[in-house]
């Protein structure tokens, strides 16, 4: 019974920050890669962030040097520290495990809406 709760969303200004929070449970988050996603309307859910067991992170090349990702062990919470919004960087955002798509599939949580005003 794998459940991820992303929170923190919002609507934000461009040039503004955002930072969002995902809650596991069910798994044992210490031993898991995770990553975050996003969809925005009428694009494919993308991964944008990821971050290893050992706390390594890698980026999307469209938010690299914006967007920093890190996690909290003890609190099984992965975060996405969102800088330098842009427009383009709207969607509902998720979070999941770093791994093939079928194997996450069953995981999606409801994620969180992210808008970046111009």
């Amino acid at each position: 019974q794998v459940q991820l709760v992303e929170s923190g969303g919002g609507l934000v200004q461009a040039g503004g920050s955002l930072r969002l929070s995902c809650a596991a449970s069910g798994m044992i988050f210490s031993i898991k890669s995770m990553g975050w996603y996003r969809q925005a309307p009428g694009h494919q859910r993308e991964l944008v962030a990821g971050i290893t067991s050992g706390g390594y992170p890698n980026y999307a090349d469209s938010v690299k040097g914006r967007f920093t990702i890190s996690r909290d062990n003890a609190k099984n919470t992965v975060y996405l520290q969102m800088n330098s919004l842009k427009p383009e960087d709207t969607a509902v955002y998720y979070c999941n495990l770093l791994a093939d798509w079928g194997r996450i599939n069953a995981y999606w949580g409801q994620g969180t809406q992210v808008t970046v005003s111009s």
